[in-house]
């Protein structure tokens, strides 16, 4: 198996949640196959998450956004670990998308194309989702609007595939045994990378 480079955005806004918990279970299981693992936890990074002038006028960076952009440019492989709210990825991390992946870093339109060059080709990625919906009525009855907006219109648009997806739930009430299957459901997903 080859080794790869490996970034993990914990991205639930809490550290004391179960997703972190699973973030660091799949850092460990990734490190144990030999990876070289870093994680960033967005509810550490100190930076303002809102792009007030969309892409008209770029904000400058943050010291921790531009760690942020230099740790996703080592990476070979990409794994956001969220919750799912309100159908959708959390606003942290919708934040830190919209803050970190800028046209000429993740992105670049060229003259009379209408579709851009994805600049993070070369990555693959897997989405770890936590939800309180049980997955599959998520996927049949919502249409998994999240998964949707952060695999097809964020990563494949600036180049990341393929783009693995494990989505566990419903979390809320979820009893030990339930929760055992899920973190085994994690190492068996950082080890086939």
């Amino acid at each position: 198996m080859q080794k790869k480079r490996v970034l993990v955005i914990a991205s639930h806004p809490s550290g004391n949640s179960f997703g972190s918990d699973l973030a660091d279970i799949y850092v460990q299981a990734a490190r144990t196959e030999g990876h070289d693992v870093q994680i960033l936890r967005l509810d550490r990074l100190v930076f303002d998450p809102i792009l007030h002038q969309g892409y008209k006028v770029i904000q400058t960076l943050e010291t921790d956004l531009q760690m942020a952009q230099e740790s996703l440019l080592w990476a070979e492989h990409l794994c956001f670990v969220f919750p799912i709210w309100w159908g959708g990825v959390p606003a942290l991390l919708k934040g830190f998308l919209d803050r970190v992946l800028l046209p000429g870093f993740a992105f670049k339109y060229h003259p009379g194309k209408s579709f851009p060059e994805g600049l993070l080709k070369g990555r693959s990625a897997h989405l770890l989702i936590t939800m309180d919906t049980p997955p599959w009525f998520f996927r049949l009855y919502y249409r998994a609007p999240g998964i949707h907006q952060l695999k097809r219109t964020v990563l494949e648009f600036c180049g990341v595939k393929p783009v693995g997806i494990l989505s566990l739930g419903p979390v809320l009430n979820s009893q030990p045994a339930q929760r055992q299957k899920w973190i085994e459901k994690t190492t068996a997903l950082a080890k086939r990378l």
